[in-house]
């Protein structure tokens, strides 16, 4: 099976590219692309680091000052952006600095994998073994030296590295025959709890599914009860663990599971009152203008070829209520 056609298939390579969100006539602007946050005065360009709820940019050391009291940090990407995930392990590096080592929960793992991820953080598994138990091209596909620098610095320091997702063939199920058409045993292996009340989320995602064509996925409800799926499985795995061993973690993951924070982020908080910052790796393409209600900081950052093009809705934020 071709792993990649079915992520993109079920939106999870969409959701995590949903960075493409500006404009998309297909003509490059004349001036260099900008952001903007509404509501604020200025105009951002590629490197910066907005804080969205005051439109302000702020600087790299300020961020991570910033982050003091949260508890949970959920760092996004673009999944083939190599930029994404050279910030994301300076994120991490700053904040082990700073605060101390910590857990890191990462969507790019499937749950049940976790044995064998604790195998090769004991140092019971090489790094060859480890990959070819967990199928990584098989589940993930992504490069793994995309992400191997985190794994390592989690592994030196001691820490937990935790698999959070729920396994790709049930939630590629549920995108086709719904959470009823699941068997028991399949079931059991989600969240006991499966949001899919927000009509706001609906709203958007319905958005999503109604730019792109799914030949394999004929019902909206499926494909958004497969989104819910994820985002609910990953909430609950993340709070499983902050409700057993408190303190800081950090989560890794697609942009589109944290972007409005309605997905994995609003799913943890109402199972665990936590703090929790949610930080989007932007590759600022297009013009685009950010509502602030989007996360709390958003890092534009360069752009990199994807393997398609993707239309997305037109601006970052919450729909109207």
């Amino acid at each position: 099976m071709n792993t990649n056609r079915s992520r993109l298939a079920l939106c999870l390579t969409l959701l995590g590219s949903i960075c493409v969100l500006g404009a998309c006539s297909g003509m490059k602007p004349a001036h260099p692309p900008l952001a903007t946050v509404d509501g604020r005065n200025g105009h951002f360009g590629m490197g910066r680091i907005i804080r969205l709820d005051t439109g302000e940019a702020v600087s790299f050391e300020a961020l991570i000052a910033q982050l003091n009291s949260k508890e949970v940090i959920f760092v996004g990407e673009v999944h083939d952006n190599p930029e994404h995930h050279l910030i994301q392990v300076q994120i991490l590096q700053a904040l082990t600095h700073r605060y101390g080592s910590m857990p890191v929960a990462m969507e790019f793992f499937e749950r049940p994998q976790q044995p064998i991820i604790n195998r090769y953080m004991s140092g019971e598994l090489d790094e060859d073994a480890f990959l070819k138990e967990v199928d990584w091209q098989g589940t993930w596909g992504f490069d793994y030296h995309f992400y191997r620098p985190l794994v390592l610095h989690t592994k030196l320091q001691g820490e937990r590295l935790l698999a959070i997702n729920a396994p790709r063939n049930i939630v590629r199920m549920v995108a086709r025959v719904g959470l009823d058409g699941l068997a028991p045993k399949e079931r059991a292996r989600l969240a006991s709890r499966i949001d899919l009340t927000d009509e706001t989320h609906r709203a958007y995602m319905r958005e999503i599914y109604r730019i792109h064509t799914h030949s394999d996925l004929e019902q909206f409800d499926y494909f958004y009860e497969a989104q819910c799926v994820w985002e609910d499985t990953m909430a609950e795995n993340i709070a499983a663990h902050l409700k057993e061993a408190g303190g800081r973690i950090a989560v890794f993951c697609g942009n589109g599971h944290i972007m409005n924070r309605y997905g994995i982020p609003d799913r943890t908080r109402n199972r665990v009152p936590v703090s929790m910052a949610v930080i989007l790796l932007h590759p600022l393409a297009e013009d685009v203008a950010f509502n602030k209600e989007a996360g709390d900081y958003v890092w534009l950052t360069g752009d990199a070829p994807r393997r398609r093009p993707m239309r997305m809705p037109k601006r970052h934020g919450k729909a109207e209520r």
